[in-house]
């Protein structure tokens, strides 16, 4: 038993030196065992040393805003400045066996070779919020390659997206001018995680309106004058990409990692962490059995029969 768990740890120091070393196989055999709950990914993840250097980059809004087109066009100049990127690309799952429908991969073929990007699609798998339920860990895995910047992409299902404010240091929202109607519904949701504003698709009309009212709007938010930055783009042209990536940049140079929003995600992601420790012996399949059984009882009771099975 010994001998197994040396080599375990043996195995997993190789993988985590070779992650550090920047070998993309070793970092994409990493996610899959957390991905997965492979044997010894706990372990894995306890010996990450830097989960908070490297940059987090989130892009969210709405399914045809074009987040994949503006991930490339961010590779394209921030490759060209010699900087090392990250993508994690979170795409709509299946929903009979969670695989990942798009694969955002396709939009970024100019770099699935390149030595200065990773690219790695996940699916949600039925998970709420737009992400994948063990994005925090893959993330703070992908940290420790050495990037300077770690792109997250989410599916973007509307108002619900939130979480995503929580893992990114940065989080730009994109929309396109057909949204110019909706901007008032944001104030509640989206409003509250921007930290950039992307009018993509700029070229097509009511991009100067959408663009006006998103203004207008993060005048009125202005938090001691500093107001959210609104962009103008046409990713597919490269056209105010420049622009955005300096936006990007001057935030983070003057804005540190926000505590308050990293200690509430640490918060929720340790309360999932312990919950699933203590429920690990709880067996779904068996548990649906017992509650089948007690249905049939007069009476049944959830709330009494969960009661039950705490006592």
């Amino acid at each position: 038993m010994a001998k197994t768990e040396d080599g375990q740890a043996q195995k997993i120091n190789e993988l985590l030196s070779q992650i550090h070393d920047g070998n993309y196989l070793a970092l994409a055999r990493g996610i899959t065992w957390v991905e997965n709950d492979l044997p010894g990914y706990h372990q894995l993840l306890m010996q990450l040393r830097d989960t908070v250097t490297a940059k987090v980059v989130g892009i969210t809004g709405p399914p045809g805003a074009g987040k994949s087109t503006l991930v490339n066009a961010l590779l394209h100049h921030w490759i060209g400045q010699g900087k090392k990127i990250a993508v994690i690309a979170v795409d709509p799952s299946s929903p009979f066996n969670y695989g990942a429908l798009l694969g955002d991969r396709i939009r970024m073929v100019d770099f699935y070779n390149h030595p200065n990007v990773f690219i790695r699609s996940l699916a949600t798998r039925g998970a709420l919020g737009g992400l994948h339920p063990k994005i925090i860990e893959i993330t703070d895995l992908v940290k420790n390659a050495g990037f300077d910047y770690v792109l997250v992409e989410t599916v973007g299902v509307g108002q619900s997206e939130v979480e995503i404010a929580g893992l990114a240091d940065c989080t730009i929202v994109a929309l396109v001018p057909e949204a110019g109607d909706e901007v008032q519904t944001l104030k509640a949701g989206i409003m509250e995680i921007a930290n950039i504003f992307v009018v993509n698709k700029a070229d097509r009309e009511a991009a100067d309106t959408l663009y006006r009212n998103l203004r207008i709007l993060v005048h009125e938010k202005a938090d001691n004058g500093d107001e959210i930055p609104v962009i103008k783009t046409i990713a597919t042209e490269m056209n105010g990409v420049a622009n955005l990536a300096t936006a990007i940049e001057q935030y983070f140079a003057t804005h540190n990692n926000a505590l308050d929003k990293r200690l509430h995600l640490l918060t929720e992601k340790c309360w999932q962490l312990l919950v699933q420790e203590r429920m690990k012996d709880i067996n779904r399949r068996q548990l649906a059995q017992q509650i089948a059984g007690a249905m049939q009882q007069p009476g049944f009771n959830l709330y009494a029969f969960a009661q039950s099975l705490n006592g």
